[in-house]
């Protein structure tokens, strides 16, 4: 039994104490940390995200026509000038194939020739034949009046008519040869067309076996070995890519920036640029374009948009390369002679009209009340506001102080 009246002893006094130690935190007041409102000379405000290094200007090299490689001129990290050759595909089926059909083309204007001989020949008879029909149709004339004054015979007017008849036929069927000539010829010209374009093609074909870098660069990715089959790019097919050739004279930071940020960018901020790479080294650079539209997100899971945004960047880029992964800082806001306040001060709670006021809990003389404010921009872990005094103590925290406290709660100092 003492026991228990030992035990039953021991919680009341535990109860009584607890009571005892909140009415004298409640005496005392809420336990929170307090900070100055104090002026900024320059309070920034940044604008973070992550990307890679990649090269202003580079193309992809592919082929444009199908074979095997023969020649690989490069190899990665060499410098290229725009228009050297830097890669071959084996010519011979493209030369065969570019031998036949300047074959086809000879032949083609071989008949073009031939046809021009014809009407050539064609435009003598029917010049011939409009000769005949002129001195015929005089001795017709003739015949005519002759016959009309009774001085010759029916039989010989007639001969004159059908001799004049026939040559008109003559000079009739002449032009009509001509015109199938012409036709002819006119055919076989546009054949000759399409040969020429055909050699045109085919001579393309081969030329286009020796690959050139279309700009000056470095080449930056090899992707074949020599001796490896290359096939051109058919529809919902892509090409063999051989190599991307890269700019390097000027370099850009492409990052991606979170749509809660994007909007606050503008074309021409700063930024600071870092490398893991690199570590204690920041590029100066500037903003060149902001993304028009999100990036597509992969998979069906909804996830927060983001936008591309380009860094160029400034100064010594000799030891930087495409693919690097990087940070930027963007500048988007600076304000000079500021107020400003821990980030986490400022809550918002219910104003006397009933409607939400963004402010921060002023301590005079132990007491907490609520002050609105107009904030500003956010600049790290503080925020530029306006409506309290330089100098006054305000409560910045914990977190669950700053969510309880109440108007006119006594604070005691952490």
């Amino acid at each position: 039994m003492s026991i228990r009246r030992l035990l039953i002893g021991a919680v009341v006094l535990a109860v009584a104490g607890g009571a005892w130690y909140a009415r004298r935190g409640a005496a005392e007041g809420t336990l929170a940390d307090l900070a100055t409102v104090a002026r900024t000379p320059t309070l920034q405000s940044y604008v973070t995200a992550s990307g890679e290094i990649v090269a202003t200007r580079y193309a992809d090299i592919g082929s444009a026509s199908m074979g095997r490689l023969v020649s690989l001129a490069v190899k990665e990290g060499d410098p290229v000038k725009a228009g050297q050759v830097v890669a071959r595909i084996d010519p011979v089926q493209a030369s065969t194939t570019a031998d036949a059909a300047a074959a086809g083309l000879r032949a083609l204007e071989a008949e073009v020739d031939a046809a021009a001989s014809q009407i050539r020949a064609g435009q003598a008879d029917l010049a011939a034949a409009e000769a005949r029909a002129t001195d015929a149709q005089r001795a017709l004339t003739r015949a005519r009046e002759l016959r009309q004054a009774g001085l010759i015979a029916q039989s010989e007017f007639d001969t004159a008519q059908a001799t004049a008849d026939s040559t008109a036929a003559q000079v009739r069927a002449a032009e009509a040869a001509i015109r199938r000539l012409e036709e002819t010829r006119a055919a076989a010209e546009r054949r000759v067309a399409q040969g020429r374009a055909e050699v045109a093609r085919a001579r393309d074909v081969v030329a286009k076996t020796d690959i050139t870098a279309p700009i000056d660069g470095v080449v930056t990715r090899l992707d074949v070995e020599e001796g490896e089959m290359v096939v051109i790019g058919v529809q919902n097919q892509p090409g063999t890519i051989l190599m991307t050739i890269s700019d390097l004279s000027s370099i850009n930071a492409e990052v991606k920036v979170a749509e809660a940020d994007v909007l606050r960018l503008a074309l021409g901020n700063t930024a600071g640029v870092t490398l893991e790479a690199l570590p204690g080294k920041t590029f100066p650079g500037r903003v060149v374009e902001i993304g028009a539209s999100a990036l597509p997100q992969l998979g069906t899971q909804a996830a927060a948009r983001e936008f591309r945004v380009k860094v160029r960047l400034e100064g010594a880029l000799e030891t930087l390369r495409p693919g690097l992964t990087c940070d930027a800082e963007i500048l988007v806001a600076e304000r000079a002679n500021v107020l400003a306040v821990p980030l986490q001060a400022v809550v918002q709670r219910t104003g006397a009209s009933g409607a939400p006021e963004v402010g921060v809990f002023v301590v005079t003389d132990g007491i907490a009340r609520f002050t609105p404010v107009k904030t500003g921009i956010i600049g790290g872990l503080t925020i530029e506001v306006e409506g309290v005094p330089e100098g006054a103590s305000i409560v910045s925290g914990p977190f669950q102080a700053l969510r309880e406290i109440q108007y006119g709660e006594r604070i005691r100092t952490r």
